[in-house]
């Protein structure tokens, strides 16, 4: 079964190259493809992001409030969550679907010489996306260069999301812990690069810049959204309900005035 998934995804890349005539290409095509297969998920992913972020002043309240007594957290969190409508499992869907692609595509790349002889280069600008930054190291400057920076976007471009993530994190100390772990993933994505093909670097990298793109849109639509609605609330008239009372009649004096 995995066998014949990884001949599906060799098969939507030649079908590509076939019509573009450059492997680079292609793969680029199919990584923006597929992340617009993805862009409904990733906007969820990005909504509930934005939702937690909203309700962080909160969560560290009930974590202070309440650090003696965790079962009594725990479920004042579980009402916040709902209150809130925040899915903490959420973010890691986009993650678990893309990870089978991106498994099959690493192993269709570092199979590719074996699969159809040529040269599989991106526009003369990678010599080949076969070839791992770690191989291209002894065949010169110039030609290690390209892979350089595909290793550097490769890294950079995993950095990139958590640290726009954190911007807007009123928690200095929070901030502080998920950028050192930002760091800390982006040097071992840096050791994985080194030995990756060029094809899954470029793979990677776009699809993870195109998927930056598409968070920060979901997020300043739903920030101008929240601006909107809390601008209508605060121009919104209040309506006071004034009923006024009927006149009574005034009765009539019994008898007139005598005249002499």
């Amino acid at each position: 079964m995995w066998s014949v998934f990884k001949d599906w995804i060799f098969d939507i890349i030649s079908f590509f190259y076939d019509f573009v005539g450059d492997w680079g290409m292609a793969i680029i095509i199919i990584t923006v493809i597929f992340r617009l297969i993805m862009a409904p998920i990733v906007h969820k992913q990005s909504k509930s992001s934005y939702q937690m972020q909203k309700i962080q002043p909160k969560i560290q309240q009930l974590q202070s409030k309440y650090a003696d007594d965790p079962q009594r957290m725990n479920v004042e969190m579980q009402k916040l969550y709902a209150e809130a409508k925040f899915n903490p499992l959420a973010g890691c869907l986009p993650m678990l679907l893309q990870m089978p692609i991106f498994m099959a595509l690493f192993q269709v790349l570092r199979e590719m010489g074996d699969r159809v002889q040529g040269t599989y280069e991106f526009y003369n600008l990678v010599p080949s996306l076969v070839t791992t930054p770690s191989q291209a190291l002894g065949q010169g400057f110039l030609f290690f260069l390209p892979y350089v920076i595909l290793m550097v976007v490769f890294a950079g471009a995993t950095f990139l999301p958590m640290f726009l993530q954190q911007k807007n994190n009123s928690d200095p100390k929070q901030k502080q812990q998920m950028y050192i772990m930002s760091g800390l993933m982006s040097l071992m994505m840096l050791w994985i690069g080194w030995s990756s093909p060029a094809g899954v670097l470029l793979f990677w990298g776009v699809s993870s810049l195109f998927g930056v793109v598409q968070q920060q849109i979901a997020m300043s639509i739903m920030r101008k959204r929240d601006e909107e609605e809390s601008n209508e609330i605060e121009v919104q008239p209040i309506e006071i309900d004034v009923t006024r009372k009927e006149k009574k009649p005034r009765p009539k004096k019994k008898g007139g005035k005598k005249r002499h």
